[in-house]
């Protein structure tokens, strides 16, 4: 990831702000994030110390990211998903979430978990076409769906 430190950076500063605008807080720069968004972009490499992190390239260009959390409890956790705008509709989200299972299978963790803004309707369909069912919420955050599947 040290090469591509400020690419994942720059996506997570969009997934951010984006996420900030659709949730009816519109801030205009990462300065104004919440300070745990903030932090997580900027200083990547702390907020994710130990997950993996995942970059989706095209030609040498990072156009989309993912994080899986260490295994814990027997699980691990797909956070972050991003695809740059102007890469959608190639794959991308597809690529990250099958390489997400990937690792999370090879690290013996036996269950993937996820959270999803409920107007989100087209990564929900995504998770679903990889077999991620909605459960039982562990955030009390209004309009969010928490989905899990097993590895």
């Amino acid at each position: 990831m040290d090469r591509h430190l400020e690419a994942f950076s720059r996506l997570l500063a969009a997934y951010h702000l984006r996420t900030q605008a659709e949730k009816g807080e519109a801030v205009t720069a990462v300065d104004a994030l919440p300070d745990r968004y903030r932090t997580e972009v900027l200083d990547p490499r702390a907020a994710f110390a130990g997950d993996r992190v995942l970059l989706a390239l095209s030609d040498g260009t990072a156009v989309g990211c993912a994080v899986l959390t260490a295994p814990a409890g027997g699980g691990c956790e797909l956070k972050r998903l991003w695809t740059a705008p102007a890469a959608r509709g190639r794959g991308v989200a597809s690529a990250l979430v099958g390489a997400a299972l990937a690792r999370a299978a090879d690290s013996g963790a036996g269950t993937v978990r996820l959270s999803v803004w409920r107007w989100r309707t087209d990564a929900v369909a995504l998770y679903e076409r990889f077999g991620f069912r909605v459960t039982r919420s562990w955030d009390e955050r209004e309009r969010l769906v928490c989905m899990e599947r097993t590895v």
